[in-house]
């Protein structure tokens, strides 16, 4: 009989350009894992949700910021990305017209902003390696 105990979670990354600057929507985590650090919106996804919906969700009660869809990128689970347990990640992406949307920090994110791309230096989780993926695959630039 098969015995897993792996948890699914969604990751939300909201680009958009302002002055010519590529902006990515970040927030600062709350909880542990990684309490104080930069990380996307996201969470687990929950019994009866779909994904895309479960990344949108996430994205508004972490944010405020509500889309009506997003694209899915690419999905992570190399074991050990999150000290909690054995997770996987399906990261959805959306890109906006601008930043002009106010964001802030909710439910367990206690802060949330528009971020240069240029300025990411460090995220929680493997968050860093989940944005170069994303900034080479979907091909958008500063």
């Amino acid at each position: 009989m098969l015995n897993q105990n792996i948890k699914l979670t969604v990751d939300a990354l909201v680009f958009c350009k302002e002055k010519g600057h590529l902006q990515l929507l970040l927030i600062k985590r709350k909880n542990y894992p990684d309490i104080g650090k930069w990380a996307f919106p996201g969470g687990f996804v929950e019994d009866d949700e779909d994904l895309e919906s479960a990344a949108i969700r996430e994205l508004e009660e972490e944010t405020g910021l509500k889309l009506k869809a997003m694209r899915q990128l690419h999905t992570f689970g190399k074991p050990g990305r999150d000290p909690r347990g054995r997770t996987v990640s399906v990261v959805f992406y959306a890109i906006t017209d601008s930043p002009d949307t106010r964001v802030a920090g909710a439910d367990d994110a206690a802060e949330a902003a528009w971020i240069n791309v240029k300025d990411i230096t460090e995220l929680a989780f493997d968050h860093m390696e989940i944005l170069s993926y994303a900034l080479q695959t979907i091909m958008i630039n500063d």
